[in-house]
This record gives structure tokens, sequence and C-alpha cells, in this order.
């Protein structure tokens, strides 16, 4: 992590859906270049509180904070502050790999000269300067991971809102997808992310894990594992979420 800047920030965040609390009084702090791990099992809680945190819902009580911007109040400015990507891909498969960039930069408000300069950038450092004029649908699932990645990133925002990105990919793509987190993170871009792969939580520096809209732990992968005696992030969410009452 660069600095001890907190890029997000919440204190007892809730949301209530009639008498359902999905998000139940939620806090803790994330800082600027931290990679945040953000674990639950399915209804959990986890997808209705990264809404509320990318400004696409709004909180019951509690307040919040994500990149310098108010979650209730200034949640337009948030949108534009922010990067995000879904596990289900969310890309253009009817256009190029240009064409994909183009489009988002355009929406970020990127100007005509960043774009040029940008996406020049991106194919080197993606080793995708031969696949720019191809068809989305017809290039690897690896590279459109790549390219999804690139694209919610390419306005270099603040922060980065990653849902389950490495779903249904094999582990080498998982790991190289990692490598770009990483790289992200060293460069000051705050990584938010949740992952039901467990073995990813250890690539984390911090950890929450999500149980019955509440946080039940929250620390570096090292100390939970000694807190709970044992050797894997695996084992730690099976020992706190084995009560959960909530799920599918």
């Amino acid at each position: 992590m660069n600095s001890i800047e907190k890029v997000i920030s919440v204190k007892n965040l809730t949301k209530k859906f009639g008498s359902f609390t999905a998000v139940d009084h939620i806090t803790f702090d994330v800082m600027k270049g931290e990679i945040f791990g953000f674990l639950g099992a399915n209804g959990a809680g986890k997808t209705t509180a990264m809404r509320m945190l990318c400004g696409l819902s709004y909180p019951t009580s509690g307040e919040g904070s994500v990149a310098g911007c108010d979650i209730t109040s200034q949640a337009e400015t948030i949108k534009r502050r922010i990067g995000y990507m879904s596990q289900k891909f969310s890309l253009y498969g009817d256009l190029t790999v240009m064409e994909n960039i183009r489009l988002f930069s355009t929406i970020y408000g990127m100007s005509d000269k960043d774009i040029k300069t940008v996406s020049a950038r991106l194919f080197k450092e993606l080793e995708m300067e031969e696949m720019k004029n191809a068809l989305v649908r017809d290039i690897p699932v690896g590279w459109k991971q790549k390219l999804a990645f690139a694209t919610a990133t390419i306005h270099n925002p603040q922060v980065v809102f990653l849902d389950e990105p490495t779903g249904g990919v094999d582990p080498v793509t998982r790991r190289r997808f990692w490598e770009l987190i990483y790289k992200a993170a060293a460069d000051g871009m705050t990584v938010f992310v949740t992952t039901h792969y467990l073995d990813e939580a250890e690539y984390c520096n911090r950890v929450s894990i999500m149980v019955d809209g509440k946080i039940s732990a929250l620390d570096n992968p090292a100390a939970l594992k000694k807190k709970y005696n044992v050797s894997t992030m695996d084992e730690v969410f099976r020992i706190v979420a084995k009560n959960a009452q909530r799920g599918e």
C-alpha cells in the first residue's frame, strides 16, 4: 500500500428491503493502493454492499465515502471516479478490441488525444498489438479478461471494483489476471475484489468475510489463519461462515 489515505470508508452502513436487512451496520476502511478482498457466501450481502459503494443503491442508514465522495449525496460523481468489472463479460463481442477501448474511453469522457495515447500504451503493456482489429468474440477468454480489466481502469480511477472477475477461467489465466491487479495496486490504485476462490484471498492485503449481512472477520490473511489456527483461507472461511443462516 502506498499511503494511509482512506479511499473507501463506511460506518454502520445498512440496507433494508422492507423487514429484511441485507447489510447490517458494517464498518470498515480501505486504503490507497490496497487489495481488499470482500468475501461472503451467496446471500451474505456483499453484492448489496458493493452496489452502495458504487453509487448504484442508496443506504437505509449509516454513512460512507468512496474516492472522496459521499455515497448518498454524490453517487454520480463516484461513478466517474471508479472502475467496475463483473464476472459476466461486459464488452461488445461484435466490436473490435480497439473499438471497445475507444467506446469505454469515450464513456469516461476521455479526449481523442488521451484515447490515442492510452490505447497505444495498453496494447503494448498487454501484448495485444496484433489483436487490436480482431473482433472481441473471437479472442481467447484470457485476453478478453485482460481487455475487460483494461477498459475498467483506462481512465485511471482511484478505485476499481472487481465482482468475481476470475469466475469460470482456468488457474493459469487467473494467476495472470492477478498480476494485473498487483501492478494496478503498486501504481496506487485501490482494488476492491469479491471472489469465490478462497485461494485468491491469500493474494489480498486484507480480507473481510460477511455472514448474514454483517462483517464477521476482517484482517490480513496471515492474521486470520493464525487467529483460527488453520493453514488456509478456505478453512478460515468455513469456520467463520459455518453458522450462516442465509444463502442459497
